[in-house]
């Protein structure tokens, strides 16, 4: 085979590899970090990183991922603690397959992620690239990208090689407009052995994604109907979009009075013990609500249990407002707002501003109504969750307030996968909570936990899950990685041996089935249960197992000071009951 590694010009300008132009490219379009699973396409993509590093060229950090659903969670956190999408490289169709689910999570989240593909090479002879082991063969398939394309905004197979600088551009632009989502790029092998001139490289990135902001018409519209309203309410699920607007979103909730639900939320939008703060419950909510506001959610209620009144006014606000991507949602939209989430809750505080003359004293006392009853709820499921103390299990609402308690006052951050809920939770600023996406990917919150920490070092991270959903994260392959690049996060597993969220659906839709009835139901139990503390401690990680409210209470506060002094991981099992 020929050596192109040190191909210099003709013409007098230097040439590199496709595989190198592509990587250069990824840092010029802010890609911090390359996610990375390599296999026999990767050569071109190994030779790129050497090429570029000896060329002294700017490169985006290169990390080995042994699985990759990791990858994809860990470019998934990063986003959300730095803003910024990342790349996921990942090996042909077999390594695409489990990119998929992760896939399916960024999608349903709008998280932007570059996904890119190697591809086996399509020649069996005569250019430099051609399938060289059998496997070229057997990863063959008609139509890889079929793999994710309908989770993915937009996909390309790179033709030429000329066409590198141009595709990433586009790449990047498309999944960083709104509604913001990952993109998919294959690239065949014998693409990029091929050179290019090196100079190509140095014209600026040539697609910038758009602001998108609703009409002030609209966002006009929208301020008279809540300002006129008498039982306003607010949904949120996806957050406000960023910080400046969470703080926005509980000023204009508690100056005008309106509870701020956060039904099955993901991200924080208002913190838990705002005055405004509403219980998990839509239904009582809904009953008496005249205009309802629905911030960036998949699904704000259950349409089977609670509906808004028919006379009611229903505004949808966010990238996409109607959720184009999913078949089957038909919660009403007599408005539409269209934006980035976080401008348009500014834009509609402003209006709202504008508003305000003449209406502070009814606003008051709403709001002092409204904050009478929150304050009620919320005592009330601190007291239930207190009471998991003493009872013959630990349980999760228990735990999650114990953890709520031991980071208090600290700026940090907890990932929820049927592990720690909510409720129980006192959280305050906008990166403090992100629960497992609404897809229901499994195996999530660690690798994402990870990528969090490393985009922010300083921060206190700290991924809690159930058994079933640290089984599926790979945790060998998540142990490797964080002890590779020294991760200091602090994972909580909820242990009650079972698929406790199956169990419950079943119970919910037949709760006095068969199975409900049955001493075990049947397809849940994940008995006899792994020692997970033998799983971590296999990466050198410091691991303890407890049962005990005083046991748990002990083990946290170690965990938490030994992240704090960056350590390495922590992780504590927690023998809970089963709800």
């Amino acid at each position: 085979m020929r050596d192109d590694s040190n191909a210099e010009t003709t013409a007098g300008a230097t040439t590199i590899t496709a595989g190198a132009g592509l990587l250069t490219r990824l840092g010029q379009l802010g890609v911090d970090v390359i996610f990375a699973n390599s296999g026999t396409d990767f050569p071109p993509i190994i030779e790129g990183l050497a090429e570029a590093s000896a060329r002294g060229m700017k490169l985006p950090e290169a990390i080995v991922m042994p699985f990759e659903s990791a990858a994809m969670g860990m470019a998934h956190g990063y986003y959300l603690a730095s803003g910024r999408p990342q790349a996921v490289m990942v090996h042909t169709n077999v390594g695409l397959a489990n990119a998929s689910m992760g896939a399916i999570n960024a999608a349903t989240e709008q998280v932007p992620v570059l996904l890119i593909g190697g591809r086996t090479p399509t020649l069996e002879r005569g250019r430099f690239g051609v399938r060289t082991v059998p496997i070229g063969w057997g990863q063959e398939m008609l139509d890889q990208t079929a793999l994710v394309r309908e989770a993915c905004k937009w996909d390309y197979e790179l033709r030429f090689p000329e066409q590198v600088y141009d595709v990433m551009d586009r790449a990047h632009g498309i999944a960083t407009s709104s509604p913001k989502g990952p993109v998919y790029v294959s690239l065949p092998r014998e693409v990029l052995c091929e050179t290019i001139p090196a100079d190509r490289g140095r014209r600026r990135p040539q697609m910038q994604a758009g602001a998108v902001v609703p009409p002030q018409s609209e966002i006009d519209l929208a301020a008279d109907y809540l300002a006129e309203a008498k039982s306003p309410v607010i949904f949120a699920q996806r957050g406000a979009g960023d910080e400046h607007a969470f703080g926005a979103l509980a000023e204009m909730a508690e100056e005008w009075g309106i509870p701020v639900c956060q039904y099955w939320a993901v991200q924080l939008a208002i913190p838990t013990d705002h005055p405004m703060a509403a219980g998990p419950d839509p239904k009582p909510l809904l009953a008496e609500a005249d205009v309802v506001l629905v911030i960036n959610s998949l699904a704000p209620w259950a349409p089977d249990v609670a509906e808004p009144r028919e006379e009611a006014q229903v505004i949808q606000m966010g990238p996409d407002p109607l959720h184009s991507r999913t078949g089957v949602r038909n919660f009403r939209c007599d408005l539409g707002l269209v934006g980035e989430t976080g401008d348009s809750i500014r834009a509609l505080k402003a209006a709202m501003d504008a508003r305000l003359s003449g209406r502070k004293a009814r606003n008051e006392k709403r709001a002092a109504t409204v904050a009478k009853r929150n304050e009620a709820d919320r005592e009330a499921r601190l007291r239930a969750a207190d009471a998991g103390r003493d009872a013959p299990q630990l349980t999760k609402a228990w735990v999650a307030k114990a953890l709520s308690d031991a980071i208090d006052g600290d700026e940090a951050t907890v990932f929820s996968e049927l592990g720690c809920p909510m409720g129980p939770m006192t959280l305050g600023h906008s990166k403090a909570w992100y629960q497992e996406p609404h897809s229901g990917g499994l195996g999530w919150s660690f690798p994402t936990a990870l990528g969090f920490k490393m985009a922010d070092p300083d921060r206190t991270v700290i991924a809690t899950m159930g058994d079933g959903s640290y089984m599926f994260s790979n945790p060998v392959a998540c142990h490797q990685i964080a002890e590779a690049k020294g991760l200091s996060v602090v994972l909580v597993v909820l242990n009650n041996t079972e698929w406790g969220a199956v169990r419950q659906s079943v119970v919910g839709l037949y709760p006095n089935g068969y199975a409900a009835r049955a001493n075990e139901i049947p397809l849940t139990a994940l008995e006899p249960s792994p020692d997970f503390v033998r799983v971590a401690q296999a990466s050198r990680a410091w691991a303890r197992k407890v049962s005990t409210a005083d046991g748990f209470e002990t083990a946290l506060a170690e965990a938490l000071a030994h992240t704090r002094a960056d350590k390495g991981l922590a992780l504590i099992e927690v023998s809970i009951g089963r709800d």
